[in-house]
């Protein structure tokens, strides 16, 4: 096969060291040594979409959206095939790093997936939808691991296309993340989250805050007797456009094997203990939280997300309908 005049070959073997080496490299986080060895294979092997499609991805590694535009665009005109290659995708992801909507629709059309709002020829409204950012891609809920190279933390989102998730779940406080923001994902799944109702979803890893959200977090310590009052106030929340989230049984303490795997959402009911919930008596988590004999504690901590001119008011009017059977104290904003 010709491209450009040239033939298509086997990369050679000087090609193949330089490779190797610079991904030891990355793996060992050294990354101006490895793009020094990276250009090297570009340069020996232009023609290869492989050597861009490695450039593109150790500046999407780098964060440098600009150089993994350009690299990007360079892998894929080199490409023989018509749908589906992972170059097209990190194409996408670079593009909507930088909001240049008209190539991230592209991409995403390119690799095999359905974008609406097609451009017209003749401009007008379909024209400016194509120009914009891609809506209406109905991708459903997935979870996304924020820092994952830090104190990682797995939280539900709704994904708005295929490189990014508004997170839904309340993020504890040391993840320096809000309810409401959304947040740059990889492609490639890594882990998975099952449901008692059977679906299944993949765990992506953050790359990077998109947009921040304004919505403070609080922490806020209940006295709820029953679920039905904490889901009254979880509830009361989501009615007013916010969010709750009772944090004694959301989280659960995992270790990096674990949640990098697939794994129930939820520990389930009665009194089987979840073998990869590494939490203890005292600590958050479901096992933290546990009463001898009994699954349900009164006292729950409890994160939530909305305006300071909101949050007690919320709260005020939760105790307000049942005021036997709950109470709150020691409101904080922690994020």
């Amino acid at each position: 096969m010709r491209i450009f005049g040239k033939v298509r070959h086997r990369p050679s073997a000087s090609w193949r060291q330089a490779t190797d080496r610079a991904f030891t490299l990355i793996g060992d986080g050294r990354y101006e040594d490895a793009g020094a060895l990276l250009t090297r294979a570009a340069d020996l092997e232009p023609w290869l979409s492989e050597s861009w499609f490695n450039l593109a991805l150790l500046h999407k590694f780098r964060h440098d959206w600009e150089q993994a535009r350009a690299a990007g665009l360079r892998a894929v005109a080199l490409l023989d095939k018509e749908t589906g290659a992972p170059d097209w995708w990190n194409v996408g992801i670079a593009a909507t790093a930088l909001q240049d909507w008209p190539l991230a629709r592209r991409a995403w059309q390119a690799y095999g997936l359905k974008v609406p709002g097609s451009p017209t020829r003749a401009g007008g409204a379909g024209a400016a939808a194509a120009n914009g950012e891609p809506v209406g891609m109905d991708l459903g809920s997935a979870a996304v691991r924020l820092s994952p190279e830090g104190e990682a933390e797995v939280v539900w989102g709704r994904r708005l296309d295929p490189a990014r998730i508004e997170v839904l779940s309340i993020p504890l406080p040391s993840s320096g993340r809000r309810w409401g923001k959304v947040v740059l994902h990889d492609g490639v799944p890594n882990g998975e989250r099952t449901t008692s109702a059977g679906p299944s979803y993949p765990v992506f890893d953050e790359i990077e805050l998109w947009a921040p959200s304004p919505v403070p977090t609080w922490v806020v310590l209940l006295e709820a007797a029953t679920e039905a009052d904490r889901d009254a106030l979880e509830q009361l929340a989501s009615d007013a456009g916010f969010a709750a989230e009772d944090w004694s049984s959301s989280v659960r303490l995992l270790c990096r094997a674990c949640s990098e795997s697939r794994m129930p959402s939820a520990e389930g009911e009665g009194e089987h203990l979840d073998p990869h919930d590494h939490s203890e008596p005292g600590h958050p988590g479901p096992l933290g939280h546990r009463t001898a004999g009994d699954l349900w504690s009164p006292e729950r901590e409890c994160g939530i997300a909305a305006p300071a001119g909101l949050v007690r008011g919320l709260l005020d009017g939760w105790v307000a309908d049942s005021p036997d059977t709950r109470e709150w104290r020691d409101l904080e904003e922690v994020c």
